[in-house]
């Protein structure tokens, strides 16, 4: 049997990359989460602040881990599958993956064991230091990977040199490249999406906990503080979306047609299309409702500009249809839910009736999946509607395929990495489910009574001026070794 090896290998890197990318939004949104905690912790005291801190931590950690090891496969492809591709934007993403590695990585990675294990072993400041730069290091990580990304989508700063199998992009201008046109509302986008999905993945947690009446107080100020940040972000997900529509309009028409179904320029204004099933054959969207004029006054603020359609593309240009265009609707489907439970929640929360209205609360609980959807149907709307380009307007997708790889190495490969990936995939449920169902453990002080020389060293120190305000030894009862209360 001939295997298509360009299709094999779009689903592999397909699989592994949306695998991968359930992991790095909830680390980037998560990393903001903690800082708030621990924050409100350091401002007023308040031990359940920094128990929440400790709690999701753990879950960041495994989290992390799980991004780190999905990642790693991803990258291999660009050497195996996709050797022409790698030559040809090898210096773009060389240097940009460089950046990354630099700026984000080690510092995430190196201030990653003082956020886990430092608690009891730094200062509170300092610790909360580490947090601060584990979640800017994993912002920064996103902002190199999605620029490297969104030059694929927008190339600038470059000229194309050598012939054939050799001929490659080069990178003359670097801050081109960086602030290429789609690389900051890409980014923008990006960054608000994992901000939206963190933000759900901890109102589920804790409205799971007060709808079984288990870390009752802890879970309803995590509630209280999490849910504004959540509202504030779906509706700014909606001004990114625009944005995006905005550049991919004016940059990739062709796209914008597909997540529209729109196969026909019309006449005067172009309709936002809310439902059809897009029919290629007959190149028509059968069954349409949609707003008149509507993409029309979104694009160009009035009812009677057309907006490009796929008749204006050659058809050897043209993007698959019928995929994008399911996606997109999902996408902002699950987003305008999202809104509209966000802002629920805020309704009766104000009315004080929150946690007493069990049927929102479980809607909360089975919500984290919205964010996830969003998600992937984003990345999968632009990239098969980025198609059949790899590199927009440079390099076709078919030409970036490895010469050497054959069609059934890819088939074995995919299989090998899709029972991999559900082993790991089941020990990542198991351990995430094993932390949840424990729930957060009330940080406590020391117990340990101070060992004699101890007691000797902090007299010797208050002479001195006294003991570091910060320090984490409690105040003991001499008399008997145990911690007073309170």
């Amino acid at each position: 049997m001939d295997l298509d090896v360009v299709s094999l290998s779009r689903l592999q890197f397909a699989l592994t990359i949306m695998f991968h990318y359930l992991f790095p939004p909830l680390s980037i949104g998560l990393g903001v989460i903690l800082v708030f905690f621990e924050g409100l912790y350091l401002k007023t005291g308040d031990r359940e602040y920094e128990t929440l801190a400790r709690f999701w931590t753990r879950v960041f950690a495994v989290n992390f881990a799980m991004g780190v090891a999905t990642g790693i496969v991803m990258e291999f492809q660009f050497g195996t599958n996709w050797s022409t591709y790698s030559r040809f934007v090898g210096d773009v993403f060389g240097s940009a993956l460089a950046a990354e590695g630099i700026f984000a990585f080690f510092l995430e990675s190196g201030f990653l064991a003082v956020l886990l294990f430092g608690w009891d072993k730094v200062m509170p400041r300092t610790h909360f230091f580490a947090t601060c730069m584990v979640a800017l290091g994993a912002f920064f990580s996103s902002v190199w990977i999605i620029i490297a990304g969104s030059w694929q989508h927008t190339p600038a700063g470059h000229h194309i040199v050598g012939e054939g199998l050799l001929r490659r992009a080069e990178i003359y201008d670097f801050w081109a490249m960086v602030f290429n046109p789609s690389s900051m509302v890409r980014l923008f986008h990006v960054v608000i999406g994992s901000y939206i999905l963190a933000a759900f993945v901890v109102l589920s947690v804790s409205a799971f906990y007060v709808l079984r009446g288990k870390h009752v107080a802890l879970s309803r100020k995590a509630f209280r503080i999490v849910l504004p940040f959540a509202a504030a972000s779906t509706l700014l997900a909606g001004v990114s979306g625009h944005l995006s529509a905005e550049y991919v309009s004016h940059y990739q028409p062709a796209k914008l047609a597909a997540f529209e179904g729109h196969y026909k320029t019309e006449a005067k204004g172009t309709p936002m299309i809310l439902f059809g099933v897009p029919d290629p054959k007959g190149e028509e969207l059968k069954y349409a409702v949609g707003i008149p004029g509507g993409l029309s006054f979104l694009l160009h603020g009035n009812f009677s500009t057309p907006v490009q359609a796929l008749d204006t593309i050659k058809p050897e240009d043209r993007p698959p249809l019928v995929l994008p265009f399911i996606t997109y609707r999902i996408m902002i489907g699950c987003g305008t839910a999202l809104i509209g439970l966000a802002f629920a929640g805020l309704f009766f929360q104000w009315r004080k009736k929150l946690f007493e209205t069990r049927w929102l609360l479980w809607t909360f609980v089975g919500a984290v999946l919205l964010p996830y959807l969003a998600n992937q149907a984003g990345w999968v709307s632009a990239e098969v509607g980025r198609q059949p380009w790899i590199v927009y307007g440079l390099l076709r997708t078919s030409d970036g395929v490895s010469k050497s790889v054959q069609g059934d190495q890819v088939l074995g490969s995919i299989i090998m990495f899709g029972v991999i990936y559900l082993m790991l995939f089941a020990v990542f449920i198991f351990v995430l489910n094993d932390k949840i169902q424990h729930g957060p453990e009330v940080a406590e002080p020391h117990t340990q009574p101070i060992p004699e020389e101890g007691l000797l060293a902090a007299t010797a120190a208050m002479g001195k001026g006294g003991m570091a305000s910060e320090t984490r030894v409690p105040e003991t009862d001499l008399g008997t070794g145990t911690e007073k209360e309170g």
